[in-house]
């Protein structure tokens, strides 16, 4: 049985003082897509906000051993994901003017495909990723790896061994790490005295605007903003000195800290999005706004599928977020199969719902009427890559951000 346990207190200021502001509809791990059928457990996916300092999070905490061990994600089965960690890269270096490094480490390095474009720039590098299999196969491939969950220990490891890191990055992880108190005691032994550490993250602001409450799932424990962040960082001595927004994952922030005593100095972009922020003061009514799109959409969505009843429905997405979808809009019963692009999903079961998964090919094969988008974030790609399914009379329900319906009815 998976392990899981709930928390009761703020991840970053440990305040009890936190209210329920999205009660989203249990689910199981999003990423559990397994070869034959099994029970999966389904979760608490309640979203809460701290009161005392405006986190925003979910309480419900699957053993990360369970998680990511055998973790199926690669980054380059992401539609752009390539490009956009090459042009991660290059910005950082120049941001940082920094063309060469004795050491840069990247937490959660996947597969290594950010650090292949540091080592390009000069850089000595390094990838922590606890998925044993993907560490491995990303030393094989160049890109020296160490197969382990980040600590503290690790940290003093990596010093006694390597030096410090002049840059530290963390992608789309430091949202997943429950005990943030003591992952960033590790970051603090880690980072040199002039270094930089580089988190990039999902915006809350831009979740909640973009519709993509689809991100929220167990493996995403955190949704930041950045005035939470600032204060939590200030207790390490990290000041924020660079922030850049960028398109990835429905809205994201790339957040660049220092050491307050160190000669970096705070670019004018950091203190217009703080007050940006502050002027926006997201509470509980911006919460109470957000359910209310959710909900609408999914009763406009629902309304449409069982008008339709009786044609054959696909959907296209085998992804974390689609686990998030099918659970929240109640969408499994309508949809016979799921057809994928990554090759790693093709001919198992999605978390739960247990809907066999295939190649997309097979929609010319099979010729459903309708193919339900749960991988909205990629349409245009999609459109782009079957033109010919639309040209042939199919049609793609879009759900979010706003119910649409693409083809002829």
């Amino acid at each position: 049985m998976t392990q899981y346990y709930t928390r009761d207190t703020c991840r970053l200021c440990d305040s009890r003082n936190l209210r329920l502001v999205l009660p989203l509809s249990d689910s199981p791990l999003c990423d559990d897509y397994i070869a034959a059928r099994e029970d999966q457990s389904s979760y608490d996916l309640s979203v809460y906000l701290c009161e005392q300092c405006s986190f925003v999070q979910i309480n419900t905490i699957i053993d990360p051993k369970y998680v990511y061990r055998n973790y199926l994600y690669e980054t380059t089965s992401s539609h752009g994901l390539r490009e956009h960690f090459q042009s991660y890269a290059n910005q950082v270096c120049e941001a940082l003017n920094k063309y060469s490094s004795r050491l840069t480490v990247d937490i959660g390095s996947n597969d290594g495909t950010l650090l292949e474009y540091f080592k390009a720039n000069n850089h000595d590098v390094l990838g922590i990723e606890p998925a044993t299999q993907i560490a491995v196969a990303a030393t094989k491939r160049g890109i020296n790896t160490l197969p382990e969950f980040f600590d503290e220990k690790i940290a003093s490891d990596i010093v006694t061994r390597f030096g410090r890191a002049e840059i530290i990055t963390i992608n789309n992880l430091f949202a997943n790490v429950d005990h943030l108190n003591k992952f960033t005691k590790g970051l603090d032994v880690l980072l040199d005295d002039d270094g930089v550490l580089v988190i990039e993250s999902s915006y809350l602001i831009d979740m909640i605007d973009n519709m993509v409450f689809d991100f929220i799932y167990h493996e995403h424990l955190s949704y930041f903003s950045i005035l939470p962040l600032v204060n939590f960082f200030g207790k390490f001595g990290l000041k924020l000195i660079r922030l850049h927004k960028v398109a990835t994952k429905g809205g994201s922030l790339r957040y660049f800290w220092a050491r307050k005593e160190s000669f970096w100095k705070v670019d004018a972009q950091v203190n217009d999005l703080i007050e940006k922020e502050q002027l926006l003061n997201v509470g509980p009514t911006t919460f109470d706004s957000f359910w209310m799109r959710i909900e609408g959409v999914k009763r406009e969505l629902l309304d449409f599928l069982q008008s339709i009843e009786g044609s054959t429905i696909a959907a296209y997405g085998a992804s974390a977020t689609s686990t998030t979808l099918l659970s929240q809009f109640e969408l499994d019963k309508y949809i016979t199969y799921i057809v994928d692009d990554n090759t790693a999903k093709h001919n198992l079961l999605s978390p739960g719902f247990h809907i066999p998964v295939f190649p997309s090919e097979v929609l010319y094969e099979r010729k459903p009427k309708y193919v339900l988008i749960l991988a909205w974030r990629y349409l245009e790609q999609i459109q782009i890559r079957h033109k010919e399914f639309i040209n042939d009379g199919g049609r793609f329900i879009v759900p979010l951000p706003n119910l649409k319906i693409i083809g002829n009815l």
